[in-house]
């Protein structure tokens, strides 16, 4: 019979880990029933003649020529409630300009302009779009940020201000569908799409105070009333996570902010292969820039406590299980609570399977191998928390 009793030192920890897990349970499986609630991904709207002209789309684009055809394609097929797209380019010398320029020959809406250099104080993605808000005709009620490397429905800008109008939302952003590829990214990424849920819940699930707000910028649509009350991108000039950080200062300032699920109106295809995403998405997952120090180490604790330390107690376990007490009260809520949140994980592989697009997957079965990535992408997030990015799609910075 194997011993009842634990050493004192692997008791201690034990019950350490134990303190930090429970605690944790309870806050992330709050979170995740609230998908429950939540509202299907949005329905594609067709667009109205009370629409016409409300909305200026800007796209930030430095070297983009290699994806931002998909781009300018769904958005040229946008009806008349887009009045201009414009692109703001920074001395790409790719070709960039040169695709915009010939895509505006054929729709007038498009047009090509360069910002001005960037200012020290400012990251590259606001300063361009703070740029093509200021450059946006004032006759547009809406302004609707779209990045480079998306596939937008000809019904998102209709969709969008439809579902903002009736639901009275002054900035609304949309989780989008990812196009993933190659294995390592369908075993990263889906592993670190995890940890935003974990913190955050599902989208459209209503957080209750400005620092839960989640937002994505890949799509972004807001009154152009509240820009101009914002000063436009100037509150999260200097942030990384540009999105969240404005999303939340307009939260804080009263108005109505949504994030919903976009995944029937919006792909997008950000990075190719295991490299390109740990270094890429990786870099500005943690949401440093808009969060305070004790609400980013507390979520990265919690993310530790229920996605970065199951799967490795479990392999440890299964190692030294001749070794371990198991009549032992300690042992048995261990590995069960870490065997549950191991389950949990694989579950919500499931659970997640229309925010991806596999049609061009290669290797389909790797993605549902995304936990053994967990604690992987845990560590990222401690390892982007703890450094500030010098270089940024193709800018360095001091």
């Amino acid at each position: 019979m194997t011993n009842y009793f634990l050493p004192v030192w692997i008791g201690a920890l034990i019950l350490l880990i134990l303190i930090v897990q429970i605690p944790a349970t309870a806050i992330v499986l709050s979170r995740l029933f609230k998908a429950l609630n939540r509202h299907f991904p949005l329905e594609p709207h067709r667009p109205t003649p009370d629409l016409l002209g409300m909305v200026s789309v800007v796209v930030p684009t430095l070297n983009e020529a290699a994806r931002i055809s998909p781009c300018l394609s769904g958005l040229s097929r946008q009806s008349y409630e887009v009045r201009e797209i414009l692109v703001v380019d920074s001395n790409s010398t790719d070709g960039t300009g040169e695709m915009v320029q010939t895509t505006a020959q054929r729709d007038p809406r498009f047009r090509l302009i360069t910002d001005d250099p960037l200012p020290a104080d400012w990251v590259g993605r606001p300063w361009a779009l703070h740029t093509g808000f200021l450059h946006s005709s004032p006759k547009s009620e809406w302004v609707l940020g779209v990045d480079a490397d998306t596939q937008p429905s000809p019904a998102l800008a209709a969709t969008l201000v439809k579902t903002a109008i009736a639901q009275g939302y002054d900035l609304i952003s949309l989780s989008c569908q990812f196009i993933l590829k190659y294995p390592g990214e369908l075993w990263l990424q889906p592993a670190l799409l995890i940890t935003l849920i974990y913190r955050f819940g599902p989208p459209d699930t209503h957080p209750t105070s400005p620092e839960r707000v989640m937002a994505n910028g890949q799509c972004f649509l807001c009154r152009r009333s509240v820009l101009e009350a914002m000063n436009g991108y100037t509150s999260a000039k200097g942030s990384f996570c540009d999105d969240v950080t404005l999303a939340r200062h307009v939260a804080a300032r009263g108005y109505k902010v949504g994030f919903l699920d976009g995944a029937n109106l919006l792909k997008v295809r950000m990075y190719d292969g295991f490299r390109d995403t740990w270094e890429g998405w990786g870099r500005s997952l943690d949401l440093k820039d808009a969060s305070s120090v004790a609400q980013l180490w507390g979520d990265l604790g919690l993310l530790l406590a229920v996605q970065g330390l199951p799967l490795p107690i479990l392999v440890l376990s299964l190692g030294c299980w001749r070794f371990l007490p198991l009549s032992n009260p300690l042992v048995l809520i261990l590995l069960g609570l870490n065997l549950f949140w191991l389950t949990v994980r694989f579950a919500l592989c499931g659970a997640i399977t229309s925010a991806y697009d596999l049609s061009v997957a290669q290797g389909k079965w790797i993605f549902w191998l995304s936990p053994l990535a967990d604690p992987l992408a845990v560590v990222r997030l401690f390892i982007s928390a703890s450094r500030k990015p010098t270089q940024w799609r193709g800018r360095v910075y001091p």
